[in-house]
């Protein structure tokens, strides 16, 4: 049995280098009843996370939706707002102002909380949400896909 574990792991090490040859963020694989999703939230970043699904989940062992409940139940109710567009995140107008948020801003659904720049068009991205900044989750000239998460926020 310990070295069916070593073999499992070997190939999980495995597919990590291959996430990271391609620049893969999140790769999920389904085998039967055994089910893996591994994920990264930065593409330059070397840390990954392996998180089996049948041993998170409950009676729905193994759906998503079972996965992405009980993650967003210990994030303590944080909403993310994720980026709509594909492209380079600035947190600020120009390089030399402030920042339009930061971790403790205070913002509502109209809020401009960072700029976006997709095919040389700056695009000014709203919270959408009425709540407070808990954490930025990119940086400043990091390229951003869709959907990714930018931002966590404490909603009111």
């Amino acid at each position: 049995m310990a070295q069916n574990n070593s073999k499992d792991l070997a190939k999980i090490q495995e597919l990590i280098e291959i996430m990271k040859d391609n620049e893969l963020i999140e790769v999920e694989i389904s085998h039967g009843d055994d089910k893996i999703l591994l994920k990264r939230s930065d593409p330059n970043a070397s840390m990954i996370s392996a998180v089996p699904f049948n041993q998170i989940a409950n009676s729905a062992a193994g759906s998503k939706a079972a996965f992405e409940a009980e993650a967003s139940a210990l994030e303590d109710d944080l909403v993310e707002i994720p980026s709509p567009i594909v492209g380079t995140f600035y947190s600020a107008p120009s390089p030399d102002s402030d920042s339009f948020v930061q971790a403790g801003s205070s913002v509502g659904p109209q809020t401009v909380v960072c700029v976006i720049e997709a095919m040389k068009v700056m695009n000014e991205i709203k919270a959408e949400i009425s709540g407070t900044i808990a954490e930025v989750l990119v940086s400043n000239g990091q390229a951003v896909e869709y959907g990714q998460p930018i931002f966590k926020v404490k909603a009111n």
